[in-house]
């Protein structure tokens, strides 16, 4: 069996300090053998990279960047909640928010960005359930904001 710890060196990345709530929420929290994360956004070294509609001032390939980014916050956030990325068994399921601009509608292609991510962290146990959303607007003017449900492992 290859850990998701052990795919994140393979891989090059390198598992994000959780970012600071910016309301009054935890950025995650368990519950018997689930993981649940608040909504996290593509913070990079604490800021925005981007912010806007996808659609308008923010393309579609630069959203599914920022997916892949508020992704691996979520993991982060997820795996602090439960002593480290190694005791995330399985993604149950990923809700992808997406600031669209009034005739964007591919929110599912900026979603791949961070289902793609999942897999390949967690190999065939980041395969999930997903809901991609487009909305008028994020907290920050983000483009993208991602919520992850996991299993962990007991």
């Amino acid at each position: 069996m290859v850990y998701p710890s052990q795919r994140l060196i393979e891989l090059g990345i390198e598992l994000p300090t959780v970012p600071a709530p910016v309301a009054a929420y935890v950025p995650a929290i368990r519950d018997g053998d689930t993981v649940r994360t608040s909504g996290q956004l593509p913070f990079v070294s604490g800021r925005l990279s981007l912010s806007g509609k996808v659609g308008a001032a923010v393309s579609a390939e630069e959203a599914y960047t920022l997916a892949r980014s508020a992704a691996l916050n979520a993991v982060a956030a997820a795996a602090e909640a439960v002593g480290g990325i190694d005791n995330l068994e399985r993604v149950l399921h990923v809700t992808v928010f997406v600031a669209s601009a009034d005739d964007f509608t591919g929110q599912p292609q900026v979603a791949n960005g961070a289902s793609e991510l999942l897999g390949e962290v967690f190999g065939d146990a980041g395969e999930h359930t997903r809901s991609a959303v487009g909305v008028s607007v994020l907290p920050l003017d983000s483009p993208v904001e991602i919520e992850l449900t996991c299993r962990v492992r007991r």
